[in-house]
């Protein structure tokens, strides 16, 4: 049962139990105040005509000192017929004998065994459909105690109620569908919140994870909407991000078999080649040659490999190092490039990091930045110290990246010259250990490149150790190869 039914029946169920307790006992009130009055009436009218009664008995000739039966009986007749309305009587003698009883008087004598001559007692007698005011009195006549007995119509009363509770019911059954057609719109519109919501979430279960929902009021459920389109904007982006995580997963996946494949289809080949055929001696040492070249391709290929994970997992542990100490690092491990001219530039000043991690960033940079440079290119390293940490940059003037690539190198296995960098034992793999290496470093690596123009790659190292140790004295150093 949908929540908007569930609000209305459970509001029709009140309402319906208001008016009926409330109608009952409106109508009920009504009636017991009628009732009241007409067995006063009745109470009275016995009382008028137990006196009557006794005045009468005294008119009569004073030669009987007991008043006789029939006397009695014709005092009776003439009360009977002096009301407006037929009177129904009946009177008793003593011993409860009845003297005189009227035509229709019905009651039966338990009333009037239960009374005796100090009280008057009355009750609802009813006959049919018909209700009457049994009431019963005492009567001091002629040294007589008699007992008049009266009743009195009162069906009208009863008559009143049944028609009142008919009428209630009918304008009850009235109001309850004026208030069910009230309340189903008043449901429709507090529970509309609640529909447009089931709404945005079949369709977010559907897969179409940008629907929102409108907000259409104030209220708590309102701010429930505005919680619900924040959720769902945020499980847009972990969607989106998920799917971006597979498909790069997968892209690296395929580049990765392709970059195992070719050189091993050729390693192969050309070892079956010495295997199972003679050749002369330049031959054999070509392909002994291919065969080492793509060995060593993916030597360098599976620890690049090995280096991106363990950077992936590992927990960096940041040091202050002085930052002449990793550009004498670079110095002396590039110290016999003679291909290339080198020129390390920096400021003194401390670098915030796990060293070892930045100097493979360094080498990568560097060594890619040796690749994209011509015999005998100059490539430029430079350190300077900013407020908020220390900047490297790696500048060449090399063939450069077209400015669409740029954003596409830093992923695992992406090369720009894929035939040029297989020459030089290139994986595609230096550039992806930096991004991740700079990563856990809360840094990233900008790119700043021209076609056949050069590139330049800089990164930013925060320093997030504590400002009270003490730095060295800015010095600048230039010293080149």
């Amino acid at each position: 049962m949908k929540f908007s039914f569930k609000i209305l029946l459970c509001m029709m169920t009140v309402i319906a139990l208001a008016l009926g307790f409330s109608g009952y006992y409106f109508v009920n009130y009504v009636f017991e105040t009628s009732l009241e009055r007409e067995i006063g009436q009745s109470l009275d009218e016995s009382s008028i005509l137990g006196f009557a009664l006794e005045t009468a008995a005294l008119n009569v000739p004073t030669n009987y000192s007991v008043l006789p039966d029939n006397t009695i009986d014709e005092i009776a007749a003439n009360l009977e017929a002096s009301g407006q309305q037929k009177r129904l009587l009946r009177i008793s003698d003593e011993r409860k004998q009845t003297l005189y009883v009227s035509d229709g008087f019905f009651a039966d004598r338990q009333l009037l065994e239960e009374t005796d001559a100090k009280v008057k007692s009355y009750h609802i007698a009813r006959s049919g459909k018909k209700h009457y005011v049994h009431a019963v009195t005492a009567v001091n006549a002629r040294n007589r105690v008699l007992y008049l007995e009266t009743m009195r119509d009162v069906s009208e009363v009863f008559t009143e109620r049944a028609m009142g509770f008919s009428l209630y019911r009918r304008v009850t059954l009235l109001m309850l569908l004026i208030g069910l057609l009230l309340m189903y719109v008043l449901t429709s519109f507090l529970t509309k919140p609640i529909r447009i919501l089931t709404r945005a979430t079949k369709q977010m279960a559907a897969g179409d994870y940008a629907y929102r929902a409108n907000q259409v009021s104030q209220d708590e459920l309102g701010e429930l909407t505005m919680d619900f389109n924040a959720m769902a904007e945020a499980l847009e982006r972990n969607v989106g991000a998920l799917e971006h995580e597979v498909e790069a997963k997968e892209e690296f996946m395929g580049a990765f078999a392709h970059e195992l494949k070719t050189p091993l289809t050729a390693i192969i080949g050309y070892a079956d080649t010495l295997r199972s055929h003679s050749m002369d001696e330049e031959k054999r040492m070509m392909a002994a040659n291919y065969i080492y070249t793509e060995g060593k391709r993916l030597e360098v290929m599976s620890l690049r490999l090995l280096d991106i994970i363990v950077a992936g997992n590992r927990k960096v542990n940041l040091q202050r190092v002085a930052a002449q100490v990793i550009f004498d690092y670079l110095k002396e491990m590039f110290a016999g490039r003679t291909d290339v001219k080198m020129q390390f530039s920096f400021e003194a000043g401390i670098v915030c990091a796990e060293p070892n991690l930045i100097k493979t960033v360094l080498v990568n940079l560097i060594d890619n930045a040796c690749k994209a440079s011509e015999q005998g290119g100059g490539i430029e390293v430079e350190g300077r110290a900013k407020e908020d940490g220390y900047l490297f940059s790696v500048r060449d003037h090399g063939i450069g990246i077209p400015r669409e690539e740029q954003q596409k190198i830093i992923k695992a296995f992406y090369m720009v010259d894929k035939s040029r960098a297989r020459s030089q034992n290139g994986a595609g793999l230096g550039l992806a250990l930096c991004a991740e290496i700079l990563k856990i470093h809360d840094s990233e690596l900008i790119i700043e490149s021209e076609e056949n123009q050069g590139s330049c790659f800089r990164f930013l190292l925060k320093d997030r150790a504590s400002h009270g140790e003490p730095g060295l004295d800015r010095e600048n150093g230039v010293f080149g190869s």
